[in-house]
This record gives structure tokens, sequence and C-alpha cells, in this order.
């Protein structure tokens, strides 16, 4: 699997390389060093400003160019504690997210399909809430009957440690790690059905 833009509507090829235009040295994802990027400035000042948008871009990461396995560990909102050492073996789908974010709202029915198509081939999903208090995350899972858990992730814990690997940098992000723990596929802002089904399937079917 090359490196390959799946934005709707596009269709160039992008090297490995070209990760820099979103904010990533190709050296920096292949070596782990900690990348800054806006959303992370965000979340480590405690801002409480609006969703930063994404454009739907869309980077795939062929096996061979993928970095070290994502090291990220936090609290559920049902109180359990979730790590990427837990998932190894699995296709994981995280997408981050918060309730007045009007994107992911669009996108959460989309986020449910995908779960019930996937989760019988051993794909997890978790969300990552970089904003909310627990009451309001539940009534947005209430009311899209979000299947999966998500994290608490006020603080910002697990969005800071993704920074090292690949920089959510919008909201939503989904990102979508191998069996092996490694980013395979990010899409930065709404997550478009189609292409993140495809993208899930190409990593289950590695």
């Amino acid at each position: 699997m090359n490196t390959t833009d799946r934005t709707p509507g596009r269709r160039s090829l992008l090297k490995y390389g070209a990760a820099l235009a979103f904010g990533i040295p190709a050296a920096a994802a292949l070596a782990g060093c900690t990348v800054e990027d806006p959303l992370a400035k965000q979340a480590r000042a405690g801002d409480n400003k609006n969703y930063i948008a994404g454009d739907g871009s869309v980077t795939e990461y062929a096996p061979e160019s993928r970095g070290e396995p994502v090291d990220i560990s936090g609290k559920l909102f049902n109180g359990k504690t979730a790590s990427s050492e837990q998932w190894l073996g699995s296709v994981v789908i995280l997408n981050f997210w918060y309730a007045a974010c009007a994107p992911c709202r669009k996108e959460a029915p989309d986020l449910v399909a995908l779960h019930e198509q996937f989760s019988s081939e051993g794909a997890k999903f978790f969300g990552v809430n970089i904003r909310d208090e627990k009451a309001t995350a539940a009534a947005f899972e209430r009311t899209f009957n979000i299947p999966y858990p998500s994290f608490n992730d006020k603080d910002g814990q697990v969005l800071l440690s993704m920074t090292a690997y690949v920089p959510p940098q919008a909201v939503p992000t989904t990102i979508v790690l191998d069996k092996k723990g490694r980013v395979a596929a990010r899409i930065l802002g709404l997550a478009e059905k189609s292409t993140l089904k495809a993208l899930i399937s190409d990593t289950v079917a590695e």
C-alpha cells in the first residue's frame, strides 16, 4: 500500500515525505519525535475555543513507512483504563471529538455504522473526547447510540501523546492504527464514510 491521498475528488498520490504538508516531518514520524500542532497547543493551554476545522484531508501510510507503535493510555468515561498495549493484534480506530463540534455530530452515525460492520472482524473503536464533562459526553453518546467507549481526555493526555506519532491538528480527526499499533491512516476533519470504510478495510486485510 502506498501513501495515498484519499480525499474525495482527489486522486493524487502522496509520498511519505509529503506528510510535511500536514505538519509531520518524515524523520520525526519515523523516529517518534514530538511534533507540536495547534490542537495540542490548545489542549496544553486549556483554551475553550471552538473546534479547529480540518479540510477532510486523508493521509495513508505504507506499512514500510510507518513509525513505531503508538504508546498511549488514559481513563475512559466508564472509569476503566485503556492503553495501546491492550490493542495489539487488532485494527483500532481513534476518533477525536467533543459534543458541540458540528462535524463530530454529522459523522457520528457513520462511525456507529462502521463499528457495527467492522467489530465482527476484530476492529476496535475508541472516541477521544478532548473537552466535555462526563454528563455532556454521555448525552451525546445517548443521542447517537454510540456503542464504543471514549477517553475522558479533557487534560489532553491522549491528544498530546499522539503528537509524537501523527498530530491530530483538528477536531474531528480520525486515526486508524494497524495490528502492530502503528498509524496506518489519518483523516483531518469530517470522516467521509466511504473513505474511512476503505481505510479500515485495507488495514484489516493486511
